[in-house]
């Protein structure tokens, strides 16, 4: 089955919701998943759970929702949520019904950045270099994506969830959200990405006072410091709905295009470059002593909980 065909089926069953049931991916089913999906449920409401980690809906026409589905974990990064965040954007750049994509989080988090649980293990540069450069390349293509993305921030975004979030076009906060980039009380920087997309899209002083300060904010201070663009009372339905319907009545021809000059912009002014660098600065953090001690910390607590 090629690449095509094999988006065609999954679009099928996010369209029309065949099925109830838990599947297993692979020939068997004849949707052999490119990017390591090992298990997809399909739900009722075209909805479809890729990996127990990533949920995909089209609650909203013309707009596919990728919403990180690990609330145990306050919806944490690990190497399943890469998978299923590569797939989510392999199926909006597709399909040219979407016209544009939204990232949120289940329950009460948004996403608390790299899962230290399963990362932990990772003690050197090289090995610390293999995960941030993978996620790292997720987050710069969702900064360049060809169609406008969406940040709905329902909690806490902390870490390497702010640099997610920082990636997207839009953020809007749910009331009582808060965020935070708090890699430098763990004696790292940002490594997915976000510091080198931050500076792009905020007056450099508030960029580095975020960074500097590593504090968790509330959203009205955040949207103070331009990180924010909107809050909002309700969840993702109601108003929000609303607002982004005026960007869904357009032509997805007219859309991309707004699109493509902002990402040669960035493309021409060396963002991957930059990210890169970001990338390998934060490897080299990652074997200190100050980050391991705090990994450490975090590991002891969890145990304890």
């Amino acid at each position: 089955m090629s690449g095509t065909e094999e988006i065609s089926v999954l679009f099928l069953c996010l369209k029309f919701g065949l099925l109830t049931t838990v599947q297993s991916a692979g020939k068997e089913k004849g949707i052999p998943f490119k990017n390591k999906i090992n298990k997809y449920i399909l739900l009722d409401k075209g909805c479809i759970i890729l990996n127990n980690a990533i949920v995909l809906s089209r609650e909203i026409q013309g707009c596919l929702i990728a919403e990180i589905n690990r609330p145990e974990k306050k919806n944490a990064v690990n190497y399943d949520v890469m998978e299923g965040l590569i797939h989510a954007l392999d199926v909006a750049e597709a399909d040219p019904e979407i016209k544009m994509i939204v990232i949120t989080g289940h329950g009460s988090a948004f996403c608390s950045g790299g899962d230290l649980g399963e990362f932990h293990s990772l003690q050197t540069k090289k090995q610390a270099y293999a995960m941030l450069s993978k996620m790292g390349a997720i987050v710069y293509r969702l900064s360049v994506f060809p169609k406008p993305t969406f940040a709905f921030i329902n909690g806490a975004a902390v870490g390497g969830g702010c640099e997610i979030a920082a990636a997207c076009d839009f953020r809007i906060a749910k009331e009582g959200a808060k965020i935070g980039f708090i890699q430098g009380t763990q004696g790292i920087t940002t490594g997915w990405g976000g510091a080198s997309i931050l500076f792009e899209k905020l007056p450099y002083q508030h960029a580095l006072r975020l960074l500097l300060s590593a504090e968790i904010i509330p959203a009205v201070e955040a949207a103070r410091y331009s990180f924010i663009d909107e809050i909002l009372e309700d969840g993702i339905g109601g108003s929000w709905k609303n607002r982004v319907q005026s960007i869904l009545n357009k032509e997805a021809d007219v859309i991309k295009a707004y699109k493509t000059l902002l990402v040669n912009k960035w493309i021409s002014g060396g963002l991957h470059e930059r990210i890169e660098m970001e990338i390998q600065e934060c490897a080299r953090l990652w074997e200190s002593e100050a980050h391991l001690q705090a990994v450490e910390r975090f590991v002891t607590r969890t145990k304890n909980i």
